[in-house]
């Protein structure tokens, strides 16, 4: 029964999107990858390279945060990825693709991608889905995690309101929208 409504939830969150159709053509991760190897530890794999440590990956996480943040401010463009206007799921793949991680372009898409996990364990880069129209949980937003400590999650997202702005988990719009969350590093 729970292995039904899973894969029924998952189908359902397939057909939603972020309100962004321009260019959704599905761009895989590069295929290619940098190999460090740390004496203390195996290499461990994260999206579509090698890190050896956690630093490493805390520093791609930390300049994909930094690269969304100077959209701060940018208005909100429906399909926009430019500091000319921007998307929430245009604001994803662009903060992430300065890193040379490439990542699906449409909010549906994007809840598919990664793994699932639980809210208790959101961590800075993570990626939190919400629905937003009155009387839906489809999923049609996106922002990433900024700031995270017990109870308290940050995040960056572009809204059509306000353009790209930084929220709060705990006010209660975004509290009551939210509906899950994927690490995709």
């Amino acid at each position: 029964m729970k292995k039904t409504f899973y894969l029924l939830c998952i189908a359902v969150l397939t057909l939603v999107s972020c309100k962004s159709t321009k260019g959704t053509k599905v761009v895989t991760k590069k295929s290619k990858q940098t190999t460090t190897k740390n004496s203390s530890s195996e290499p461990t794999t994260v999206s579509s390279k090698t890190y050896s440590s956690s630093t490493h990956a805390n520093t791609t996480i930390n300049n994909i945060i930094a690269e969304a943040e100077t959209y701060h401010g940018v208005r909100y463009k429906y399909g926009g990825n430019t500091k000319r206007g921007m998307d929430c799921s245009g604001l994803v793949t662009t903060a992430f693709k300065s890193e040379d991680i490439l990542l699906p372009r449409t909010t549906s898409s994007l809840s598919t991608h990664g793994d699932w996990i639980d809210l208790k364990n959101v961590q800075k880069g993570d990626l939190l889905f919400f629905a937003t129209k009155k009387n839906s949980r489809k999923v049609n937003h996106v922002g990433i995690v900024t700031n995270t400590r017990p109870g308290y999650v940050e995040f960056i997202h572009s809204t059509t309101s306000r353009g790209v702005i930084t929220s709060k988990l705990s006010e209660k719009y975004w509290y009551f929208a939210f509906v899950q969350a994927r690490r995709v590093l």
